[in-house]
């Protein structure tokens, strides 16, 4: 069997490339591939745990000619702006980059939700002003917007050669950005059931449980309708990459009517986290590395992926379009694409690491995040994963408002 220069059997590269194009892979199919492939969970988890994201792209194209990028080199770096999302990095990474490019990084934690960031820059991003952002974290839906409405800057590919060497074969071509002209991916997770058993009373199995009376009021739902409503299709039985518009308009209609009873507390973003510590709320929606950053403090939650299936997905490095600083932000990316810096991210944040090496790099330093199922799970709970649907700007819209209605955003 021939193999790609990481040693991936091709086979199992082109079963990989099925999953970013967003096509259904049935769990015996998965199997089969893996092992056919003669890949152990080792092996194979980390390639293939960040695929998913969206299945092509909206309506519009970019004329961006990217074959004509480039930002010129600066010595000293200067000062670099990036907004990410919270507990989403180690910052004591930040000062070595800092010092070998003579940088200044003012990093900022103001993504809670990807509609709410975007919102609050789409005003200056339309009238073609800068956001006083050198570098966005999006998630690969949004990503897809941005691009596709002109709000990117490309990225000079000279200047990451890092990030082009060291990127996951399976992240290599994602549909909405096929050369990864845009975007570098950040890290990826998954989107399913978190939950405290001792609360709850009893082990959950199905997002269909956080509709239980028993825990009416002890419930939160993502605002983002991908998420919240793609894990009740897949509770329903639908598959949530080729679910139809009126499909997940039925998810968020069932949505509704329990927040209406008060089976829902409330639709959140990032922000979930602290009332599920705190006991405020058993169970939720809620992302992979949010429950293991949380675990160590509260040994009793759990994270279920459900038997039907969960949503996975990346959130990408991007430059916003007018930024003062490409350079800047590209020599970031550089770096954290190094796998000694990317294995220190990835020991804090928790969530999967799009960088090759890394897993190899904690099997010896820390066995216990490189064994842990929700930073590089098996097989078993690869198969199960989904990734978002592609809709028609003006279906997207629609979805959104319909959501919206119900979040009372």
């Amino acid at each position: 069997m021939t193999s790609d220069p990481t040693g991936t059997p091709k086979s199992m590269i082109e079963f990989l490339d099925r999953l970013i194009a967003g096509e259904r892979v049935s769990r015996r199919s998965a199997l089969r591939r893996f092992a056919a492939a003669g890949l152990t969970v080792g092996g194979s988890s980390a390639l293939l745990a960040a695929c998913g994201g969206v299945k092509g792209t909206n309506e519009g194209k970019t004329t961006v000619d990217v074959t004509k990028v480039d930002h010129p080199t600066k010595d000293p770096v200067g000062k670099v702006v990036i907004s990410n999302w919270p507990l989403y990095i180690d910052k004591k990474v930040i000062p070595g980059w800092e010092k070998k490019v003579g940088g200044k990084l003012d990093y900022i934690e103001d993504y809670n939700d990807n509609e709410e960031f975007y919102a609050k820059v789409r005003q200056e991003l339309e009238a073609g002003q800068p956001i006083g952002r050198d570098m966005v974290i999006p998630t690969d839906w949004m990503a897809a917007r941005w691009i596709s409405r002109g709000f990117s800057e490309p990225i000079d590919k000279d200047n990451v050669p890092n990030c082009t060497a060291n990127v996951l074969p399976a992240l290599k071509s994602p549909a909405f950005d096929k050369n990864r002209d845009f975007t570098v991916p950040w890290q990826s997770g998954i989107t399913a059931v978190g939950y405290n058993p001792k609360l709850t009373g009893r082990k959950l199995e199905s997002v269909n449980d956080l509709f239980d009376p028993k825990f009416k009021g002890r419930v939160t739902f993502l605002t983002e309708w991908r998420d919240s409503a793609g894990l009740v299709l897949l509770a329903m039985g639908k598959d949530p990459v080729t679910a139809t518009k009126d499909d997940y308009l039925a998810a968020i209609d069932k949505m509704g009517e329990e927040s209406a009873k008060g089976q829902i507390r409330r639709f959140t973003g990032n922000d979930y986290a602290k009332d599920l510590a705190s006991g405020n709320i058993w169970a939720c929606i809620a992302w992979s590395g949010d429950i293991v950053q949380l675990q160590p403090d509260n040994p009793h939650l759990e994270f279920l992926v459900p038997e039907q299936g969960a949503m996975t997905w990346s959130d990408n490095m991007m430059i916003p379009k007018g930024a003062e600083n490409p350079y800047g932000a590209e020599t970031w990316m550089n770096y954290v694409y190094q796998p000694p810096v990317a294995a220190k991210i990835t020991e804090y944040v928790n969530y999967f690491c799009p960088v090759k090496g890394v897993k190899e790099l904690l099997i010896d330093k820390s066995p216990d995040l490189a064994n842990n199922q929700l930073i590089f799970p098996d097989e078993q709970t690869l198969s199960r994963l989904n990734g978002y649907p592609a809709f028609s700007e003006a279906d997207d819209r629609e979805i959104t408002a319909a959501m919206q209605k119900v979040t009372g955003a």
